[in-house]
């Protein structure tokens, strides 16, 4: 170490390859051994402070670095998307991975990348404390003499470079806050004089106003508070249209700007915050936590800045978030909390079980005609997708489509709870026991009617006929695919898997819609008033704009289900799914087959796989999509312990509330029955 910083004093040594040897030495072996770069750190400060004549070769390095580079990108480029868009971005940073950029170290953003070169970096140089940072900072800039306002010096060229900065930023806020895309979303914006041009000037002013006050004996700095109530006026205006996005719809490229547009403003008030540090006593030392904080940012956005899932989330997540909220409102539909709701429930359950019994009979006769294989597979899809259309638009429930909107439900629950300050256990385990207690009904109405129907059906063309309509070998095999053994656990997480991405895909067709003014736009077409009478094309047009989302998730699940059964058949993969609806109409197809001359044992295993099938279906579609909603949300739940007692504590106290509804809760009136 020590012979590493005496060559820092020698004028003909490459000074990058020297820091970055220096950043070798602080590296740990691995970045999660944070003590051991805090132990790094701590021996390089009292390595320095023992031997000034280090010290003063480190600190005139340093000095260098600020005063010979170009500083201006790093402030307005690290950490910041640019104007190029999303697919744009996303196509440089798999690029970059591929075929690295190339370095000018004339620049200081490029000489932090050089220095800090490897992807985990960031992980170690944060979780060194502010403190060490701050130790080390005072440290290296030595103690310095205060200047006053009174006394004048030429403007040092960091922050020079800032003030630069921050009159680039400015102009970027203004053009993206005159964006065409954000005024769309809130033509209020239009109405009244732009606050993202305001700031623009109160900035320039600023930035003037303090070259003069740093040069210029007694002069004296504006106030800012112009400049703050303007920044804020313009972080309102971000806020307010992103809930307005989350209302009427978003897009990737709407979500695009918004991102840098805050990350824009977020960069601006960090800079304008450091300049106001140094401005009591001109002193490096005054502005050291504001420095260590803006580093550690610097260095996590140049470590980062060509990962792809990071870009990928942070972009994403108001796309995500429209989404889940068009499903949590849909989900409320789902949880019932009435005797009435609980049997309206029941009811719409057993309305679709009938259907899958029958869609079940479709799909073997399909599988018994000879069709070419891939036309096969598509008329699989199209029965399973038009039949769950089917069972939406007649009023339908189809159990395991619940937990892709409950979850969402649940997970909008505990963002409200945090969002006033703290989550009320009690309220939260209440709904969790009513989406218990509504998913309990819905399993029960379908494979409570499909199993019966099924048998019904097979005995009634056996009658017919005087034959079976499953042949006895058929039956065998669709009582193995059942069997908890033959692997039905796996492919039932499989169909779980489809019912999570026909949620979203549901949620995406619903946020479409609102996004691109499909409704509004129907109601200017005048050929459907024309046909139906402008009272059933306005009733067309609100049904459309209900449940397009659904109608359309539906048809694209059923395709997910038959296009996972493909990928098996095309790759030779043992991939399947099973759904519980369909399973259980399977039993009753197959009992009939066989005269019923079935062990109890056979039946029993038969029965357990079943409901095995369905646990599989709902906790794996349950957990993914309460995965995505929460962290759409940017919220956690820490208190999952707690809850969990608390719901012991219920399930031992009341058992009956989970399956069926208190006679005190239930209100006048209930809502209608939902749709699956």
């Amino acid at each position: 170490m020590e012979r590493l910083l005496e060559r820092f004093g020698q004028p003909e040594q490459d000074q990058v390859a020297l820091w970055v040897a220096l950043v070798d030495k602080l590296r740990p072996p691995r970045a999660t051994q944070t003590d051991k770069a805090t132990e790094n750190l701590r021996a390089l400060a009292t390595l320095l402070a023992r031997r000034s004549d280090l010290l003063a070769n480190l600190r005139a390095a340093t000095l260098r670095v600020f005063a010979e580079r170009k500083q201006v990108t790093m402030y307005v480029a690290s950490g910041l998307l640019p104007s190029t868009g999303f697919f744009s971005e996303t196509s440089r940073r798999i690029g970059n991975r591929l075929l690295p950029e190339v370095i000018d170290t004339a620049h200081l953003r490029d000489l932090l990348s050089a220095v800090f070169n490897r992807v985990d970096d960031e992980v170690w140089v944060n979780a060194i404390s502010d403190e060490d940072w701050q130790a080390f900072l005072h440290l290296l800039v030595g103690h310095q003499t205060p200047m006053f306002e009174e006394d004048a010096s030429p403007l040092p060229h960091a922050v020079r470079e800032v003030l630069e900065s921050l009159r680039v930023l400015s102009f970027h806020v203004s053009a993206i806050g005159l964006d065409r895309e954000l005024v769309r979303i809130d033509p209020n914006l239009e109405e009244h004089e732009s606050p993202f041009l305001a700031q623009n000037a109160e900035l320039l002013t600023y930035i003037q106003h303090y070259s003069n006050w740093w040069t210029t004996p007694g002069a004296l700095i504006a106030d800012d508070k112009h400049l703050t109530v303007m920044l804020h006026q313009c972080d309102e205006i971000l806020q307010r249209v992103r809930k307005r996005a989350t209302r009427i719809g978003t897009s990737l490229t709407l979500t695009f700007k918004l991102e840098r547009l805050r990350q824009h403003l977020e960069r601006i008030n960090e800079l304008t915050a450091l300049l106001s540090e140094l401005r009591t006593r001109r002193v490096v030392e005054d502005a050291a936590p504001r420095i260590v904080r803006l580093f550690k940012t610097l260095v996590r956005a140049e470590c980062r800045k060509n990962v792809l899932a990071d870009y990928w989330g942070k972009n994403v997540e108001l796309l995500s978030l429209r989404m889940t909220e068009s499903a949590s409102k849909t989900g409320e539909k789902y949880i019932t909390s009435s005797r009435g709701e609980y049997f309206g429930m029941l009811s719409s359950a057993a309305l679709g079980g009938l259907i899958i019994a029958f869609m079940a009979a479709n799909k073997i006769v399909l599988g018994e005609q000879g069709m070419a294989p891939l036309n096969e597979l598509l008329s699989f899809c199209l029965n399973y997708g038009l039949g769950f259309a089917l069972i939406h638009m007649l009023g339908g429930t189809v159990a395991t489509k619940q937990p892709a909107m409950t979850a969402n439900a649940i997970a909008a629950s505990i963002g409200e709870a945090k969002s006033k300050g703290g989550r009320d256990l009690e309220d939260l385990a209440d709904l969790i026991v009513r989406t218990i207690r509504s998913q309990a009904a819905a399993i029960l109405g379908n494979i409570g009617v499909a199993i019966p129907v099924a048998l019904g059906v097979g005995l009634i063309i056996q009658l017919a006929t005087g034959s079976h309509f499953v042949t006895p070998q058929k039956a065998e095999k669709l009582l193995g695919e059942i069997d908890p053994l033959s692997g039905a656990p796996f492919f039932a997480a499989i169909a779980g898997v489809c019912l999570f991405m026909s949620g979203l895909i549901a949620a995406f067709y619903d946020n479409l819609s609102a996004y691109n003014r499909v409704p509004q736009r129907l109601r200017q077409l005048r050929w459907p008033k024309r046909l139906l009478g402008e009272a059933r094309a306005e009733r067309l047009v609100i049904y459309i704009e209900n449940n397009l989302g659904a109608i359309v998730g539906n048809i694209f699940f059923g395709f997910l289900l038959g296009g996972a059964t493909a990928i098996g058949v095309l790759f030779g993969l043992p991939v399947d799914i099973r759904h519980i609806a369909f399973s259980s109409a399977y039993l009753g197809y197959a009992s009939v087959a066989l005269d019923f001359a079935i062990p109890l044992t056979t039946v029993l295993v038969a029965f357990s796989g079943v409901l095995l099938i369905g646990i599989v279906n709902l906790l794996v579609s349950f957990t993914l999509t309460l995965s995505v909603a929460m962290r759409a949300r940017r919220i956690s739940f820490e208190q999952g312990r707690s809850l969990g007692s608390l719901l012991a504590k219920r399930l031992l106290r009341a058992p009956r509330a989970f399956l069926f509804p208190p006679r005190n809760n239930e209100p006048t009136l209930g809502p209608t029955p939902p749709n699956g």
